[in-house]
């Protein structure tokens, strides 16, 4: 299915404005549980569909929509001739997927390589040069998606958290066995409650409209993300970036990236921020990665700037890994 988006901020709901030199299609696909994946298919109006073209699956931030800086690097990408969707991950945003709001890291990295499945049967896409990006939480689940779908042929994240890790170890793997404990026992007990209420309970997320500055009291990571997601900047009304409570649950029992090493020889690229506060995600797993592997470091950048920041994401670079990898005229 698909359908064409007017070139105009307005009538995408977009959170950027589109570019004149690409055309932007709504489609969407079943992934192999047979959730109904939405997304942006953003194509060069340049393309020769009688060719044969690279492609890119591009993840959203972990909370975030296809709107927002997903459709950013996809465009872009677009404008340098590879074809690129960005998509919804299952239970979010448009795609399907009950109860909403959920978050499961075997469904969002089945995202990806049904985003493959997708792109490997566009008559115009070649489907031995297919790569991925992942923003932030999805940078986890583009890798993990990778060390089981050779069809991935290179991978580049961005600002890139590790949603396992955190979850069961905490920020900068504070949390102690202890805590882990206590949590786990709280969120048993939420079972219960979601179970007798007939539905997951769900934190509130960002404000439904942008607010005009920062609550006071916020740590400063909380404030990065507000600034992101609860202001002007990048709010979405698909976004709340809230997820169900007992969603934690299956991340703090399912580890990603613990096969990275294998996805060699295939190449992987991360791109992080010089004052990102998750660099460490990037920086731990570059070191546990086999070669080919870079690590690139965005000057003065810190998370957020990387989700659209054009003036900042290195889309050179992104440009000439992809290409030297998956080939492109």
């Amino acid at each position: 299915m698909s359908e064409i988006i007017e070139n105009k901020k307005e009538a995408s709901g977009k959170t950027f404005e589109l570019s004149e030199k690409v055309t932007v299609e709504k489609v969407s696909y079943k992934n192999r549980y047979g959730i109904t994946v939405a997304a942006d298919m953003y194509l060069s109006k340049d393309i020769d569909k009688s060719e044969k073209y690279p492609a890119i699956v591009i993840g959203t931030p972990y909370g975030g929509v296809k709107e927002q800086g997903a459709g950013i690097y996809a465009q872009n990408m677009a404008e340098r001739g590879f074809v690129a969707i960005a998509f919804d991950e299952s239970f979010n945003g448009e795609s399907s997927g009950e109860p909403g709001h959920t978050s499961s890291p075997d469904i969002f990295v089945e995202d990806f390589s049904a985003g493959v499945d997708f792109l490997g049967t566009r008559p115009f896409v070649d489907r031995n040069r297919i790569g991925a990006i992942g923003i932030c939480g999805s940078g986890a689940f583009s890798i993990t998606a990778a060390q089981v779908d050779p069809r991935i042929k290179a991978i580049a994240t961005a600002s890139m958290y590790d949603m396992s890790r955190f979850h069961r170890f905490g920020w900068e793997d504070t949390m102690t066995d202890e805590q882990r404990a206590q949590t786990l026992v709280q969120l048993a007990e939420q079972r219960w409650k979601d179970f007798e209420n007939g539905t997951p309970e769900v934190p509130m997320g960002f404000p439904g409209e942008p607010a005009d500055s920062i609550p006071e009291g916020l740590d400063p990571i909380s404030s990065e993300f507000f600034e992101y997601y609860g202001m002007e900047r990048g709010h979405h009304p698909n976004a709340g970036a809230a997820f169900t409570i007992t969603s934690s649950m299956s991340f703090m029992n399912f580890p990603l990236m613990n096969y990275i090493e294998t996805i060699s020889p295939r190449p992987i690229l991360f791109v992080i921020g010089e004052n990102a506060h998750s660099r460490y995600f990037s920086e731990d797993a570059y070191e546990r990665a086999a070669e080919p592997k870079e690590l690139y470091i965005v000057p003065g950048a810190r998370h957020i700037d990387l989700y659209d920041r054009t003036d900042m994401i290195p889309f050179d670079k992104l440009e000439s890994f992809f290409a030297k990898y998956l080939g492109k005229k």
